[in-house]
Parts: structure tokens; sequence; C-alpha cells
């Protein structure tokens, strides 16, 4: 895996650390995926979107999901900060 962007300062949400406890995922693949270009389960247009995101400098956002739940990478347009999160901790 290639890395795409910087992420800056990783962080994760109580809800999302709960999930990555007890499904036993390594956050650090989830970033993994995210910085290369994995977007995960996201639509087409999203996906398009992300790849002008890396171009251009905007916000960045995967999905993936973790067993019957779903958790959002996001890195912020200017790179100080990437979130792992539940989408209803958005």
């Amino acid at each position: 895996m290639s890395v795409r962007f910087p992420l800056g300062q990783t962080v994760a949400t109580p809800g999302a650390l709960e999930i990555l406890k007890t499904t036993g995922t390594s956050p650090l693949l989830l970033l993994a995926r995210h910085q290369s270009g994995d977007w995960g389960n996201v639509p087409p247009e999203d996906a398009t979107e992300n790849e002008l995101s890396v171009e251009q400098g905007f916000r960045i956002l995967s999905s993936y999901r973790i067993g019957q739940e779903r958790l959002w990478v996001i890195t912020e347009a200017d790179r100080s900060v990437t979130t792992i999160l539940r989408p209803d901790e958005y």
C-alpha cells in the first residue's frame, strides 16, 4: 500500500474505539487502507470525490464495514487530523 496523503494527528471517538476493541480490528489497518486510497464502502461518486480531494487538498472520507457496524475515517482538508468515528458520532 502506498501513502497518498498525510494523516496528521490521528484520533478516534469512544464509539469507534469500542467497535475496534469488540471486533479485534486494528485502527492501523483502517488508517493504512484510507491513506492508500482504499475508500471502503463508499458510493462511486464519493470515491471520485475522494480522488479529487487527494489532488486538490479537500476533506477525504472512507467508510468501512466492521462486523455489523460501520466506521468512517475522515482526513481534514488541511491534513492536520484524521478521525475514526461511527457515523452517528459525526
